[in-house]
């Protein structure tokens, strides 16, 4: 593993959760340290996972409830946070009872599935992403006593921006203006933080009567942080939903040091090397075009690293046949949930003449998350595997923290005090 990720990595584990995502990619902060130290904030942690929100937010912020469906990914979560907050639960049993204290956030990166594009197209009426319902209906009620919290971040992938044509977004920004809120989305790209490609959509919600300071806020999207669907979308929201917008500022992205290659394991625990035999095949699904990428690989003179993912194609008669795609990018592809053999991504390593494969390692995916190496995996590798591949980057929810909700959650409490006065 390269130096520089591997001590920046490290000082990321649980013994010293306060370093930011800058430290993490090897660069200077990108927050004063005074902003993080007046935030101390409180939050609630919906799906949660394996508690990635939390490493994310750092021990600036106190969690005092966190629940999962998951008893896997519960077990996760207790194995490195503890299990005095968590409570495997459905979230559609929970009621504001359940809910204690009075919280800044509620974070919430509730499934995709159906709202992916490469799912059942259910969009918010299917079973796994619908259930953003029973949290709405959880804000309301806190609402409804009085602690509905200042502060609100959704997380899921770009295609709730697309599904159903935009309704199911323009839905959740009704839900939201109803509960109270003012906000915004961004498009993130983990690919800014660690060398993962994953794109993912962050909504973000402040209360609706919180006037925002003007740093903040910007005129017009940033062209870093949005994307051509994330206009659309917001052009077919609702006028009243519109009303509500707000367009976040977040600084210009740092720059990423290192690549792949730093973070691959050369004993690698929870797989082994394929044979040659299995290689070969491997290699003889791959397409003219990748075939080049694997042979102007071993003509650099250097090791090369190359991730590769199963996928059907067209081929030139119209059959639709298995193809491995390959990249020497220094970037991995995103990770998915381990729903069947193509979802799981492979890596070749070509030294000259010399070309080998495996299957990526669990350490090498939550290396990919931004997760240090003290942080306990499954010893199941589809289980590590479905837990990295459904989490957040680390690093990406810090630089969110950093720069819009700890600054945020400094101006909710200079409000509250010149209410107070």
């Amino acid at each position: 593993m390269g130096t520089v990720l591997k001590k920046s990595l490290e000082k990321f584990g649980r013994a010293n959760a306060r370093v930011s995502s800058a430290a993490l990619v090897g660069i200077g902060a990108v927050c004063c340290d005074s902003v993080r130290q007046q935030s101390q904030g409180k939050y609630y942690e919906f799906f949660a996972g394996g508690g990635m929100a939390r490493a994310g937010l750092g021990q600036e912020w106190t969690c005092l409830f966190a629940n999962d469906i998951d008893p896997k990914k519960g077990a996760s979560y207790a194995a490195n946070w503890g299990d005095d907050v968590l409570r495997i639960e459905d979230i559609g049993k929970l009621t504001a009872r359940d809910l204690p204290g009075q919280v800044d956030l509620a974070w919430a990166s509730f499934p995709c599935q159906d709202l992916s594009l490469a799912g059942s197209g259910a969009g918010l009426k299917g079973d796994r992403s619908g259930n953003f319902w029973p949290f709405c209906h959880l804000l309301q009620a806190l609402a409804d006593e009085g602690r509905m919290p200042p502060l609100v971040v959704l997380e899921n992938v770009c295609g709730a921006l697309t599904s159903h044509n935009g309704r199911d977004f323009a839905a959740i920004g009704r839900a939201l203006t109803k509960t109270g809120y003012q906000f915004g989305a961004l498009v993130i790209n983990a690919v800014h933080f660690v060398p993962q490609s994953r794109p993912r959509l962050f909504i973000v919600c402040a209360k609706a009567e919180l006037t925002l300071p003007p740093a903040l806020v910007l005129s017009e999207p940033d062209p870093v942080w949005r994307t051509r669907a994330l206009v659309n979308a917001h052009q077919k929201l609702p006028p009243e939903v519109q009303g509500n917008w707000i367009w976040w500022r977040l600084p210009v992205p740092p720059d990423r040091q290192g690549g792949l290659f730093d973070l691959i394991e050369h004993q690698p625990q929870g797989v082994t090397w394929n044979t040659q035999a299995e290689t070969d095949y491997l290699m003889s699904l791959m397409s003219p075009v990748n075939l080049q990428k694997v042979e102007a690989a071993q003509k650099t003179g250097r090791p090369m690293v190359g991730t590769i993912y199963r996928r059907t194609r067209r081929d030139e008669t119209g059959r639709r046949v298995q193809r491995a795609e390959i990249r020497f990018d220094e970037v991995a592809g995103c990770l998915r949930t381990p729903m069947g053999g193509s979802s799981r991504q492979s890596i070749m390593l070509v030294d000259g003449q010399r070309v080998r494969s495996r299957l990526l390692s669990p350490r090498e995916t939550a290396r990919l998350m931004g997760l240090p190496d003290s942080y306990q995996l499954p010893d199941a590798y589809n289980q590590a595997y479905h837990l990295t591949g459904d989490g957040l980057v680390v690093p990406v929810v810090r630089f969110l923290a950093e720069n819009i909700l700890d600054p945020l959650l400094v101006a909710i409490r200079a409000q509250s005090r010149r209410q107070g006065d």
